[in-house]
């Protein structure tokens, strides 16, 4: 019991910015958090380590996470026989930002566009990017995590940060123009 005591305190905070990440909701993530380590509780005899400790239970919150994106969104899928079909996908508002966002804005509401703008993905491409670019893991951590293939999971980071560079384009592009403007 003290082991897993220690593990929990070790991975609190990973596990519950991964669930924020998928979540999008601090007290939902708080709950699912603490569902996420009661499961690895009961499930801690079928860790075989085959993959790293941490892997085994961020795999465990997000499967978490999206149940509770499931419960609460029923028709948003998470499979490919989604309504959006992946192929047709082009960029439409992609435009190369002139300035660096860091200089056009604060930290903080660089960070508040960010999160609505992730939290606005669908959720199959919002897990990868949470996992991959937030919790670094490795497209070969994230595969199993995920219990997809890792063609799969490059392609939906690929959908997920082309998405959210899109989503992201009309701020900046548009600061950088009035930026530019202002400095004539």
């Amino acid at each position: 019991m003290d082991a897993f005591e220690d593990l929990v305190n070790r991975r609190t905070r990973r596990v519950y910015r991964a669930l924020v990440g998928v979540v999008g909701n601090f007290d939902e993530a708080q709950d699912a958090m603490q569902e996420t380590f009661l499961k690895a509780y009961q499930q801690i005899g079928s860790f075989q380590g085959r993959s790293k400790f941490s892997t085994w239970l961020l795999m465990i919150a997000s499967n978490t996470g999206l149940q509770r994106l499931r419960d609460r969104k029923p028709l948003e899928s998470l499979d490919d026989a989604g309504a959006e079909p992946e192929e047709d996908f082009r960029p439409r508002q992609v435009r190369a930002w002139t300035e660096n966002p860091e200089q056009l804005c604060s930290a903080a509401e660089r960070r508040g566009l960010v999160e609505r703008g992730r939290l606005k993905l669908p959720a199959k491409y919002r897990v990868v990017l949470v996992l991959r670019d937030l919790e670094q893991l490795s497209t070969e951590e994230t595969a199993p995590a995920l219990g997809l293939g890792i063609p799969t999971i490059k392609s939906r980071l690929c959908r997920a940060r082309l998405k959210l560079r899109e989503a992201l384009a009309p701020h900046f592009a548009a600061k950088a123009e009035r930026i530019a403007c202002d400095h004539l």
